[in-house]
């Protein structure tokens, strides 16, 4: 049984959303949190709530993870403060350009830096100390988007797509070192990533039963890793939607639809 007492976790996109209720129910379990973002001002106020709240350790890194050595300056500050990475959450993320009509080249270089390679990065710094340890935690956040091609979706679907193997070769190297690696797909979830991305009118237009607050997300994916699990996707409506998906019968089918529009 994973005992927090003692270990840290590192939280990746965590001054809104999905990161910063990672940092709060992990901070309630007892970790000491080491938490990353680029807006320092919502970072520091979240550590000060967490250390008042729960009594943890919680210390606030500034960093743009659209930088190739963002990961690398993480690590180093995070030696820095003599701490020592158990648990790893890999949440940054945006919604990208459009990968044939956004012309900005850099634009894109800087979408996959944060999407897949920050990614990679953090686990090439982190994931050998966990396995010579023989703890660690990894949940990297992926995206019921990354399980099924659609058209239009050129960057975030696929993104997420490796976030989803990345995890699973993961979770088959490390596991026998009492590391778990889980990618976690949700799906329509209730932060500031709709409005980010100017997609709130889209949200507007969906039905309330698909989208599912950040509570209910969390909770999930950290339960999911800690019970082995290399692939988990949120929300009782996106478990079952998702073996259809799969399905060798229905995966070519959706293609055809999304293909047609």
């Amino acid at each position: 049984m994973n005992d927090p007492k003692g270990r840290t976790a590192l939280v990746t996109g965590a001054s809104s959303g999905l990161g910063a209720e990672f940092a709060r129910q992990l901070a309630a379990l007892g970790y000491s949190l080491a938490l990353v973002a680029r807006r320092l001002d919502r970072l520091e106020q979240l550590a000060a709530d967490l250390r008042d709240r729960h009594g943890v350790r919680a210390e606030a890194l500034q960093a743009d993870l659209t930088e190739p050595h963002a990961p690398l300056r993480i690590a180093d500050r995070v030696s820095e403060l003599g701490m020592t990475i158990d648990y790893l959450v890999n949440n940054a993320g945006s919604a990208g350009p459009d990968l044939l009509e956004d012309r900005d080249w850099q634009q894109q270089a800087a979408f996959f830096q944060l999407m897949m390679t920050s990614m990679a990065h953090m686990c090439h710094l982190f994931a050998p100390g966990m396995r010579e340890r023989g703890f660690g935690r990894i949940l990297n956040v992926a995206s019921v988007a990354g399980r099924i091609a659609r058209a239009g979706d050129l960057n975030y679907g696929p993104s997420k797509a490796y976030v989803v193997a990345l995890s699973e070769a993961l979770h088959l190297t490390l596991r026998r070192h009492g590391v778990h690696a889980c990618a976690l797909c949700p799906g329509f979830t209730h932060t500031e990533f709709h409005a980010v991305a100017d997609m709130l009118e889209m949200k507007a237009q969906l039905p309330a039963f698909v989208w599912y607050d950040v509570q209910v997300v969390v909770r999930e994916g950290l339960a999911a890793v800690e019970r082995g699990k290399c692939v988990y996707t949120s929300g009782r409506l996106y478990r079952w939607v998702d073996p259809l998906l799969q399905s060798v019968w229905i995966r070519p089918l959706a293609r055809r639809l999304s293909g047609s529009r």
